[in-house]
C-alpha cells in the first residue's frame, strides 16, 4: 500500500500543480519540483520513493520525450533548419560556455562541468509558445524560428548526452579509440533514426527500398490498420520504448531514443480508412490529433509529472546549501539572461535575416529551460552522480529563475515589438 499511497499524494499535488500553473501563466513543470521539494522536505514524501514510482517515473521520462518529438511537425521543422540553424548553434554555444566557464571556476571538474553546460543547452519551446500565445505573438515568424531552434537544441544536446556520459561515468577511459568507439555508435543510432524515418515507417518507401519484398508494403500506417486503428496509442508508445531500448542497447539513455521516435513519426501515418464511403472514395479517419492528445495527457499529465515530482524530492532545503548556491546561482541566472539574449538574437539578425525586434524576441524566447534540461540534470545527479549536490542545487534554482524571466520579459518586450513591427 505504501506506493499506491505516494502514488495518491503525487497525483494530487499534479492536479494543484495544474490549477497553480494556469493562474501564474508559469510551466507547471516548476510547481510539480516545488511541491516535491516542499513535501519531502515536511516528511509528507520520502527522498527515495518506492521502487515502483521510481519505475513509473523512468517510465514518464521516455513517454515525456516521445510526446516532445512527436508534437513537432517534421515539415516546418526541416523547412525552417536553414533559417534556423544559426540561432540554434550561436544561442546554444554561448551559454554552454558561460556554464561550463562558472562551473569550471567553483568545482574543477571537467566531467562535471561539461554536464553542467550541457543542461543549460536545452531550451523549453512549450514554456515560450504559452507565454507568446498569452501575448498574440504565436503566429509570428518569431515563434518558428524559437521552435525550430529549440528543436536543433535539443537534438544536439541529446547526441552529446549521448556521446559524454559515458565518458563522465568512467564507463570508457578517455582515449582516441573508446572515444571514437563511442561517437561510431551515436552516429550509427542516428542513421539508424533517418532509416526508420525515411524508409521503414513511411508506407510508401522510396528509393531502392521499394524493391526489397515485405519492406515495400510495410509501414506503420499498414501496422496500425491491423487493428483498425483500435490500438493506435498501444502501437506509438511501443514503437517510443523499442527505439528507446535500442538506444540504452548502445549505452545511451532510453528518452534519447523515444525523442528521436517521435521526431520521424508524421501526421499522415495516422490517415487510417474507415467503414463508410465507397471503393473509389473510402472514408478516411485521421487519428493524429486524437493520438497526440492521449499521449500529451499521458506525458504531462499523469504519468510524466511523477518524474518531476521525484526530481523535487531530491531538492532537501538546508540554508547552508541555499547560502552556498547563491553567487553561482546569481552568476549563472544573469550571465545566462544576457548571454542567451543576446547571442540568440545576434544570430536570428545576422544568419537568420530577421528584423530586430523578432530577433531580440526570439533571444528572449530561448531563455526557458523544462523538460529536457530536466531529464539531462536526472541522468547527471540521479542516475550517474557526475554533478554534486552544489552544482545540482544551482541549476535546479538558476532555472526557475530562468523560467520566471521568460513570460516577463516577453510581456514587457510585446509593447516594443508591435511599435517597432509598425
Amino acid at each position: 500500500m505504501e506506493a499506491l499511497i505516494q502514488l495518491a499524494i503525487i497525483w494530487g499535488v499534479v492536479f494543484v500543480a495544474a490549477f497553480a500553473a494556469r493562474k501564474t501563466k508559469l510551466t507547471p513543470v516548476l510547481y510539480y519540483l516545488f511541491f516535491g521539494a516542499v513535501l519531502v522536505n515536511l516528511g509528507v514524501l520520502p527522498s527515495e520513493s518506492h521502487e515502483f514510482i521510481r519505475g513509473l517515473g523512468e517510465l514518464g521520462i521516455i513517454i515525456i520525450m516521445f510526446a516532445i518529438g512527436f508534437e513537432e511537425n517534421t515539415a516546418n521543422f526541416i523547412s525552417g533548419m536553414k533559417r534556423s540553424w544559426g540561432i540554434a548553434f550561436f544561442g546554444a554555444l554561448a551559454p554552454f560556455i558561460l556554464a561550463y566557464s562558472i562551473a569550471d571556476y567553483f568545482w574543477q571538474d571537467s566531467n562535471l562541468s561539461l554536464m553542467f553546460g550541457l543542461t543549460m543547452t536545452a531550451t523549453a519551446v512549450s514554456l515560450t509558445l504559452v507565454s507568446l500565445r498569452q501575448e498574440g505573438l504565436h503566429k509570428s515568424p518569431a515563434a518558428t524560428a524559437i521552435m525550430t531552434s529549440a528543436v536543433l537544441d535539443d537534438i544536439g544536446s541529446l547526441a552529446l548526452v549521448a556521446i559524454l556520459v559515458p565518458i563522465a561515468t568512467g564507463d570508457v577511459s578517455v582515449n582516441i579509440v573508446d572515444i571514437f568507439w563511442i561517437v561510431t555508435k551515436a552516429i550509427s543510432f542516428f542513421i539508424g533514426i533517418i532509416f526508420l524515418g525515411l524508409w521503414i515507417f513511411p508506407h510508401n518507401p522510396k528509393g531502392i527500398i521499394r524493391h526489397i519484398p515485405f519492406i515495400s508494403n510495410i509501414g506503420v500506417k499498414h501496422v496500425l490498420w491491423l487493428t483498425r486503428g483500435q490500438h493506435t496509442i498501444l502501437t506509438v508508445l511501443l514503437i517510443a520504448l523499442l527505439v528507446g531500448l535500442a538506444a540504452h542497447a548502445l549505452g545511451f539513455h532510453p528518452a534519447i531514443g523515444a525523442y528521436m521516435a517521435g521526431l520521424v513519426l508524421k501526421d499522415e501515418y495516422f490517415q487510417l480508412a474507415g467503414h463508410g464511403g465507397s471503393k473509389d472514395n473510402p472514408e478516411i479517419i485521421d487519428q493524429a490529433e486524437q493520438t497526440k492528445e492521449a499521449i500529451n495527457s499521458a506525458a504531462f499529465s499523469w504519468i510524466g509529472p511523477i518524474f518531476f515530482v521525484g526530481l523535487g524530492t531530491k531538492i532537501i532545503l538546508d540554508m547552508d546549501i541555499i547560502i552556498a548556491v547563491l553567487p553561482q546561482t546569481i552568476m549563472l541566472a544573469a550571465g545566462l539572461i544576457i548571454i542567451q539574449t543576446g547571442s540568440a538574437a545576434l544570430a536570428a539578425r545576422f544568419t537568420g535575416g530577421f528584423r530586430w525586434p523578432d530577433a531580440f524576441l526570439i533571444g528572449i524566447g530561448m531563455l526557458g529551460r523544462a523538460e529536457l534540461a530536466f531529464v539531462v540534470i536526472d541522468i547527471a545527479y540521479v542516475q550517474n552522480s557526475i554533478l554534486n549536490e552544489e552544482a545540482f542545487y544551482t541549476l535546479m534554482f538558476a532555472a526557475f529563475w530562468l523560467n520566471v524571466s521568460v513570460p516577463i520579459l516577453i510581456s514587457l518586450w510585446k509593447y516594443k515589438f508591435s511599435a517597432k513591427s509598425s
